[in-house]
Parts: structure tokens; C-alpha cells; sequence
């Protein structure tokens, strides 16, 4: 005959979360068709029928990171950038994603990514970076070819600002310490903004063709200033700060499936980049 105890541990049981379930709801959001061809979205490491007790979201994994959730007692880490872009040779513990893997097997610590799918999902990272700026009217800058409501990067308006008061203004939002923005733009006033977490430099010449005032991204070269910047507002917020927001999506389509579900923001995530 079941006791209280065995009917708890069976409903326990019954209502567990599995890694295969929270990969399940990110990629019904972000499907893994959407990622580009260099990159490794998906689990990372770890068995898919794992029971998941509690997860940590973060931007990049460390092994400050992998402790933290060692420490946090969660079993499910779940990242933007993914720990593996190409294949290991070995595990010898020389690098240091070699020694998170080994410490998150070690540790029956499952490793999740959604990366460039996440980016170019509907409501995904760059139409978060524009929902921070009040942003409306949004579209994708570059849309796919098989469905437009998909791409890369995002295009909308704003209450019309001056240009100083604006770049000010998502040097706030965002967190910036040090913002890079093309001093040689003629735009006093900025109405239409185009955006897109990360790298995208390459979706300048969209944003101009758009009709974008600005564009604000990561990792623009000293080129790419002098090229476009007599065209368009260009701001580089840096990479980190773009991208931050990623752990937010995270957190809001596992909490709408399941709201009991026990989610962790990373509280030892840096940039890696520092200012002095």
C-alpha cells in the first residue's frame, strides 16, 4: 500500500521537468531551423531526459558560471553564445571549454544554447533591445526569404529626439560605459531606428536603404564609421551590453509554459571586455 511520502515523490515525479521539455518550448519559440550555418545552437552537453531541478541563464557560460550553478543546486544552464562552436579533439582540460564540459558532466550539470536562432525569431533579441527603447511600428531589417516575420535585426520608430539626447539615452538603457557613436552623421533628430544584437555591422547599408536615422549594434570597425557615417547615426554599444537582454526571452517563454519552473539570472556574469 503507497504511502503519503510514496504519492508525494509521485507527483513530484510526475510534474518533473525534463532538459528535452525546456529545449522543446525555446526552440517553439526560436526554432533551431532559424540558426545561421556557423553555429551550434542546441543542448551542449548533457542527457535530454534529464530531470531539470532549477536553470541559470546567462549571456556566455564560465566556469564562474558553471559554479554558481553548482552552488544554486541548478542542473540546466542556458546560454545565448554556445560553449561549443566547433568540435573537440579532446578533453584534457587545457582550455577552458574543455574544463566546463568535463565539470558539467562531472556534476550532472546540463549545457543549453539558443543563439543565432534566438536572434532571429519574432520577438526575439533585437526586438527586445526595442522594446527597452519604447520603440513601435517594428520589422525585421533582414527579413529571410521564406518568411518575412524572421531575420536578423529589427527596424521601428521613436518619439522623435535629438540626436545627443537620444545616443544619451540608450547609453542609459543599456548599461553602456563607453559608447563608440559617428560623429560626422547630419541627423539632429532621430525618428526611425534600426537595431540588431551583436555583430551587425552588416546590416548598416539595410539600415540606411530603410530609412533608419540610426543604428544601434556591437563590434563596428573603424571602417565602417568612416564609410556610413556621413549617412546614418551609428552606435556601438559593445556586444555584452547588446545581448544582455537574451537571459530576459529566456526567462518569459519557459515562465508561460511553466510558471512553477524555478529560473535563475546569473549573478557572477562580467563582460569580458573591461574600460579604464
Amino acid at each position: 500500500m503507497a504511502t503519503p511520502l510514496d504519492l508525494i515523490e509521485a507527483i513530484k515525479a510526475k510534474k518533473m521537468v525534463k532538459v528535452a521539455d525546456i529545449a522543446r518550448t525555446i526552440e517553439d519559440f526560436a526554432p533551431k531551423s532559424l540558426q545561421e550555418s556557423y553555429d551550434n545552437t542546441g543542448l551542449q552537453v548533457g542527457d535530454p531526459e534529464m530531470g531539470v531541478t532549477a536553470a541559470l541563464l546567462c549571456l556566455d557560460i564560465t566556469e564562474e558560471i558553471l559554479d554558481e550553478a553548482i552552488q544554486r543546486q541548478c542542473n540546466l544552464v542556458i546560454t545565448h553564445h554556445p560553449l561549443i562552436f566547433k568540435g573537440l579533439k579532446e578533453l584534457t582540460g587545457s582550455t577552458a571549454t574543455e574544463r566546463i564540459v568535463v565539470k558539467a558532466i562531472l556534476n550532472n550539470i546540463a549545457i543549453y544554447s539558443a543563439h543565432t536562432n534566438l536572434d532571429s525569431a519574432w520577438d526575439g533579441v533585437s526586438h527586445e533591445m526595442a522594446h527597452m527603447l519604447d520603440m513601435d511600428n517594428l520589422s525585421v531589417l533582414e527579413p529571410r526569404e521564406d518568411n518575412s516575420s524572421t531575420g536578423l535585426g529589427v527596424i521601428g520608430n521613436v518619439r522623435p529626439t535629438p540626436k545627443l539626447e537620444f545616443l544619451r539615452n540608450v547609453k542609459e538603457t543599456f548599461g553602456v560605459k563607453a559608447m563608440k557613436y559617428s560623429t560626422q552623421s547630419p541627423q539632429l533628430v532621430v525618428k526611425r531606428v534600426a537595431l540588431c544584437g551583436g555583430s551587425g555591422a552588416s546590416l548598416i547599408r539595410n539600415a540606411i536603404m530603410s530609412g533608419a536615422d540610426a543604428i544601434i549594434t556591437g563590434d563596428v570597425k573603424y571602417h565602417d564609421f568612416t564609410a556610413f557615417g556621413l549617412d546614418i547615426i551609428i552606435a556601438d554599444i559593445g556586444h555584452y551590453e547588446s545581448e544582455l537582454c537574451a537571459s530576459r526571452i529566456f526567462s518569459r517563454i519557459i515562465r508561460e509554459k511553466y510558471p512553477d519552473f524555478l529560473l535563475y539570472f546569473s549573478e557572477t556574469e562580467t563582460n569580458p571586455i573591461g574600460i579604464i
